[in-house]
């Protein structure tokens, strides 16, 4: 096995499971595939691939383990409540849920379990996974490509992965923190106003 193969097999590993961080690791194969040490469509089908197929297995997982997930997921209130909210935007908004939660941190895993928790339907819940994976994929990969055709030398290439990393992390919380601004606001203004008090 050449040394191409070893590369798009930790690929796999690293974009399989869904509680690797591994935005660097994508991006650097797209600098890579700039470079010429792999092949770009191959790079983006077996990335594609591998990640919806992880999906799909943290989906059964939560559908075949239903009240262990809870429970696991239940220790910390933070994950309990993002269980709460998926589950909700599931039911509230269906695919668009689906692919929206892929780009929260830890969502990518936690929306799975959910999905399979609540018993959403599975085609559904594919078509939400091809899609959110194809995007992260296209624009991870594509930054990483970009970079490394602009890199002056080999040494920059290096620095490519965690900066997408971080681009997309410091994007992803921004996008959470107007989402959340804008819920808040929504919230507050349902509320019931006071009636002004009546004069003795």
């Amino acid at each position: 096995m050449d040394s191409t193969h070893w590369i798009y097999a930790l690929l796999v590993l690293a974009t399989l499971p869904p509680m690797v961080p591994n935005s660097a690791l994508v991006a650097g194969a797209g600098a890579m595939a700039a470079a010429g040490g792999l092949s770009l469509p191959f790079l983006v089908l077996v990335l594609l691939a591998s990640t919806v197929v992880g999906d799909l297995g943290v989906f059964w997982a939560g559908r075949r383990s239903s009240g262990r997930v809870v429970a696991w997921l239940s220790r910390r209130p933070g994950r309990r409540s993002m269980l709460e909210r998926t589950a909700a935007g599931l039911e509230r908004h269906g695919v668009p849920s689906v692919i929206a939660v892929r780009f929260v941190p830890g969502g990518r895993g936690v929306g799975g379990l959910t999905a399979g928790v609540v018993g959403y339907p599975v085609r559904s819940y594919l078509l939400g996974a091809v899609i959110a994976e194809a995007v992260f994929v296209s624009y991870t990969v594509g930054l990483g490509y970009l970079g490394g055709r602009f890199a002056m030398d080999g040494v920059a290439r290096w620095f490519i992965g965690p900066l997408v990393s971080l681009l997309v992390a410091g994007a992803v919380s921004a996008v959470r923190r107007i989402a959340r601004g804008r819920r808040e606001e929504a919230e507050r203004s349902e509320e019931p106003e006071e009636p002004d008090p009546v004069p003795p």
